[in-house]
């Protein structure tokens, strides 16, 4: 790749993630376009779908495309925090404790099933993902950037499970579904398994590096020049105070869900190749901005209404600006 012309042209080279994820990943588009985003804004991504749907292909691919340093943690009941940030360790060679850092030093952790894990394990993640530093024994040491923590969890288990609390769910910018694929991709997905793809090597699969960190230094500069004018404001904050008057739900959006959906809908204003944002970004964002930020109430859960039918609902009622 010609680093040079990818810089000039960030918005080329983040586009041409989707046909190089393409050659590892069928289908899903829309969770390639939101972790996209999600590096974009500088925020987190849960990823949600049954077993097999390639969530975590997904990410090894990404960070192969983006030429970033990726690493993997496995969530387990007996997880220690210092399992995930570090801790000190003792060299008897200098008679002092020196950090050794843990795996969330990296550009792109891939946490999976992280609702396997208990709530002080999944703490330890807090301070990284809204801080972008880990502080161990009284030092603050600063995360790589870009750093991104994409986490995995299974929809249909909870038997052993500790589910995210509210104040950890808030802090992913995104939470994409990763629905079955339909019959005509899962039919390609077996066609190129019977061709010879190995999943585990992604660089036989033909995935190159597209893009880099400086493509996307480069993109947050250029979103931050994005004008918003005041009716586009206003339509995010009646959507937001929407959803705390809803019925349905016992939690509304957040204003820092209204700043979420603010700088997602920026950023797909972006990759659209516009310098302003319009309502139907805000729209198309709306959904896995918002989804995992409102709580239903137990009997509306009981008469199957979802997170996402409520969202829709705001959307339908919401005057939108012209």
């Amino acid at each position: 790749m010609d680093s040079a012309a990818a810089q000039s042209d960030p918005r080329q080279a983040l586009t041409a993630l989707r046909a190089e994820i393409g050659k590892a990943v069928v289908g899903q588009d829309a969770a390639v376009t939101g972790l996209v985003v999600a590096l974009l804004c500088g925020g987190h991504v849960l990823l949600e779908g049954v077993p097999g749907v390639a969530k975590t292909l997904l990410v090894r691919t990404l960070s192969t495309a983006l030429s970033l340093e990726t690493k993997r943690i496995q969530f387990t009941p007996d997880l220690m925090p210092g399992d995930v940030t570090g801790s000190l360790v003792y060299d008897a060679r200098t008679a002092e404790f020196s950090f050794q850092p843990g795996p969330v030093f990296t550009n792109l952790l891939l946490a999976d099933e992280i609702n396997r894990t208990p709530p002080k394990t999944q703490a330890s993640l807090l301070e990284a993902m809204e801080e972008h530093q880990v502080t161990v024994d009284g030092a603050a040491r600063p995360l790589p950037v870009p750093f991104l923590v994409a986490a995995t969890q299974n929809p249909l288990e909870y038997e052993g499970t500790y589910p995210l609390p509210e104040a950890q769910l808030d802090r992913f910018l995104l939470k994409l579904i990763l629905p079955l694929p339909t019959r005509e991709q899962e039919f390609q997905v077996l066609t190129r398994h019977a061709a010879g793809f190995d999943p585990r090597d992604l660089h036989a699969a033909g995935v190159r590096p597209v893009a880099g960190p400086a493509d996307v230094a480069a993109a947050r500069e250029a979103i931050a020049e994005l004008t918003v004018s005041p009716e586009v404001l206003a339509y995010i904050v009646d959507l937001c105070r929407a959803t705390r008057q809803s019925p349905s739900l016992s939690i509304g959006v957040s204003p820092r869900g209204a700043t979420a959906l603010l700088a997602t809908a920026r950023a797909w204003a972006w990759l659209a190749g516009r310098d302003y944002v319009t309502p139907d970004d805000v729209k198309a964002l709306a959904l896995p901005t918002l989804r995992h930020r409102v709580q239903l109430r137990a009997e509306a859960e009981m008469e199957g209404v979802t997170a996402d039918s409520v969202i829709q609902a705001v959307l339908a009622q919401t005057p939108a600006p012209r």
